[in-house]
């Protein structure tokens, strides 16, 4: 079974897409670059299982992992930083 060069092509890009972003998930020192990373990279898996011919799971990934997940650690980190300026403020 040969695979066209366009699919590998796009298989090896959002490979290191995901490569990628999953280690900046953990070595970055922000906390907000690092949740946006985690989106980037659970986008990315997204994407790989479009092209596995899985769009079901590749609904529930980002419905479930982007849509909920991700915007309960972005509302965390929203107010884990106002309590941290709160409490330079008043210390």
């Amino acid at each position: 079974m040969a695979v066209a060069p366009v699919e590998l092509a796009a298989f090896l890009l959002f490979a290191l897409l995901t490569a990628g972003s999953s280690l900046g998930v953990v070595l970055v020192r922000d906390v907000w670059h690092s949740a946006l990373l985690l989106g980037v990279a659970l986008v990315s898996v997204a994407v790989h299982y479009v092209m596995l011919r899985a769009e079901f799971l590749a609904a529930m990934q980002i419905l479930v992992y982007v849509g909920g997940v991700l915007i309960l650690i972005t509302f965390a980190v929203m107010l884990v930083r106002e309590q941290d300026k709160q409490l330079e403020v008043t210390g």
